[in-house]
Order: C-alpha cells, then structure tokens, then sequence
C-alpha cells in the first residue's frame, strides 16, 4: 500500500510540476474539482509557514514509528491504514527533503482543489483517509497484532 501511494503521489507531482507551471487552472466537473498548482511550505491548510522544518522532522518521526509498529503488525486492516499513512508521509516528505527553496524546507506540491477547501494532493488524501480508518480501527478495538477487543 505504501508503495502505491508514493508512487501515485510522486507520479502526480511530476506531472503537475512539468505540464502545470506556465498554465492556467484546470476546471473540471463544473468547477467540482479544479487542477491548479501551488507549492505549500506549511502543514494542512498552509498552517504554520514558518516551520517548515518542524513539519519535516516530525514527518520523519512518523515514518520511523510506523516502520517500528510494523514488526508487530499482524492485522490486514491495520496493514493498510499504515501503509496509506507512510505512503502519504513519505510523499510529503520527499518535497520537504528535495524541493525548492532546499533540504528540510521543502515546498509540498498541491493540485487537487475542491469549492471551499484548501489545496491538497494525494499524499494528504492518503494521510487523512488512513486517520479515518485508524480512528474506526481503534473505536471497533481492533489492534495491530490481529486481536479484537470488544
């Protein structure tokens, strides 16, 4: 799974970065979803500009962590909120290591806009969507090693 992400996440910044950066916005849908290209030094919502080296060592941390959970992961489901997590942390994390203006302080690429949101990419779709599945993991009191609690 967290191959999957990385690899959709660093495909599709690639793609935005070469096809996006002299051109006008994409709208599509109706405007339900519009292709636009910013780079964000911040966390989500572009909070907290100014710390962008916080945000990369604490995503670091998070990748460490998950790959230390993971020798005792024992349960399908907690596999693949995990590894959503990481694919999504590691996305992010490589535009904070790589991208402009240098080495941990990075600008994270966004493209995805919907009315009323602010900018994102699949990274952060993956990171969030995994939060939602931990949190449902956690509340139905399924564990990383495969027990149930009820």
């Amino acid at each position: 799974m967290a191959g999957l992400v990385l690899a959709a996440d660093v495909v599709s910044k690639y793609l935005i970065v070469a096809t996006m950066a002299d051109h006008a916005d994409i709208r599509l849908l109706g405007g339900l979803i519009t292709i636009t290209y910013t780079r964000n030094p911040g966390a989500a919502f572009s909070v907290g500009t100014g710390y962008t080296i916080v945000f990369t060592l604490i995503a670091a941390a998070v990748v460490v962590a998950i790959l230390r959970v993971s020798r005792r992961l024992y349960s399908r489901r907690w596999a693949i909120a995990l590894g959503a997590l990481l694919g999504g942390a590691l996305g992010n994390l490589l535009d904070r290591m790589f991208r402009d203006p240098g080495p941990l302080r990075g600008h994270v690429v966004d493209w995805i806009e919907l009315p009323h949101w602010p900018v994102f990419n699949l990274a952060d779709s993956a990171i969030v969507g995994a939060a939602v599945l931990m949190v449902l993991l956690a509340v139905t009191g399924r564990e990383v090693d495969g027990t149930v609690h009820r």
